[in-house]
């Protein structure tokens, strides 16, 4: 069963965020041939560029406000712990607006998928830096550059114990397998996809510095190698011997947030939601 809407897309010709919408229609439309219904799923969005993944994806949920994906997956989560939530935000949704909840997400540890799509600037109103735009970056309203280093997301959320954390490039093969891992995954799944704007952020030298981590060698249980490879690249720009490490950074089931209230417990045992109990 597709999940194609007939709303025309209006992202720029050749934007990642095609690359992104395809994997994730590929994975749901995979999941739906196994035996799920749209009815298991649910997304939420923010606002930017990202968020006009929301009209283009025939599945229940909402198109929230500047930073409020978080609390909103949660909010979808209380009233049905059975669906299946997928967030979006892109980094200025994320990590400025929307820090304040980032930063309590893995305390909470709800069984959620969220995605930030990382292009290092306020695309949608045209240019302006975000927490995580490198040093030195220009545009009009920063014309002697950016004076403050970039936030590392990945180090954040590692130091605040997030269970799942990951960091892939925007290529169909990378969203598409990380979607398939985070499945796997019970608890609060922090994947970021780097994906450079082409008219505001284009450095299109990025891909061309990642390396993906070693699924034999790396241990993704082992924290402290967690955050060596998290301080590999600082996102302060690439420069001729930038390395940027791909990959499940860490890995470690813990408790989630419905496992912690009986009731949340109870509804997905019987595989219920709220509306289906008599009051």
């Amino acid at each position: 069963m597709s999940i194609n809407t007939t709303t025309k897309p209006t992202w720029c010709p050749g934007c990642f965020n095609f690359q992104i919408l395809g994997a994730f229609k590929n994975f749901i439309e995979r999941e739906m041939k196994k035996g799920k219904t749209k009815k298991d799923f649910a997304i939420v969005t923010g606002i930017g560029c990202h968020a006009k993944l929301f009209d283009y994806v025939n599945l229940n949920g909402i198109n929230g406000l500047h930073g409020r994906v978080l609390p909103t997956c949660l909010g979808l989560k209380i009233g049905n712990p059975n669906l299946e939530v997928y967030g979006f935000s892109g980094d200025g949704d994320a990590y400025s607006e929307g820090i304040e909840h980032l930063v309590h997400a893995p305390r909470y540890n709800a069984n959620i998928n969220y995605f930030v799509h990382n292009n290092q600037v306020f695309a949608l109103t045209v240019g302006q830096p975000t927490p995580t735009s490198e040093k030195g970056f220009k545009d009009k309203s920063n014309p002697e550059g950016v004076k403050i280093d970039p936030l590392n997301p990945i180090k954040l959320m590692l130091s605040l114990n997030c269970g799942f954390v990951a960091r892939i490039f925007a290529d169909m093969k990378q969203i598409e397998w990380v979607l398939e891992e985070a499945k796997k995954y019970k608890g609060f799944k922090f994947i970021e996809i780097l994906q450079p704007c082409l008219i505001f952020h284009n450095d299109k030298s990025y891909k061309e510095h990642t390396y993906l981590l070693d699924e034999k060698s790396y241990d993704k249980t082992d924290w402290n190698e967690a955050m060596k490879k998290a301080q590999e690249w600082d996102y302060n720009g690439i420069k001729e011997n930038t390395k940027i490490p791909l990959g499940i950074f860490y890995e470690n089931p813990r408790e989630t947030f419905e496992e912690k209230f009986w009731q949340l417990k109870n509804l997905m045992d019987k595989k219920k939601s709220w509306k289906d109990i008599k009051r």
